[in-house]
């Protein structure tokens, strides 16, 4: 396995984790019981923090299906999608947080 091989690899599994991450705390912040004042809310920033999670997935898949020989050095070494994942991780991290208070 060349190194651009096992960096591809490395990245889609790293992008995997985080997604599995994602799902794990999504489920809590739907197992916590909230009052109706609040249910209408967090319902609603659960579904766009999906929808987001939803759309880098679509890029993961996209990842996996692209054939070696149309990657390019830069998409490699390019760390954006970590900052994304990170960030929506954060939101949900809050999300939950504040569930458990």
């Amino acid at each position: 396995m060349t190194n651009v091989e096992h960096l591809v690899e490395q990245h889609i599994r790293e992008y995997e984790s985080r997604a599995k991450h994602f799902d794990e705390l999504a489920d809590k912040v739907r197992e916590k019981s909230t009052d109706a004042s609040e249910r209408a809310a967090i319902r609603k920033q659960l579904e766009e923090l999906t929808a987001e999670r939803d759309r880098l997935m679509v890029r993961v898949d996209e990842f996996r299906l692209k054939s070696l020989d149309n990657w390019r050095v830069e998409e490699i070494e390019r760390a954006g999608p970590m900052g994304v994942w990170d960030a929506l991780a954060q939101q949900l991290e809050a999300l939950v947080e504040r569930l458990e208070r």
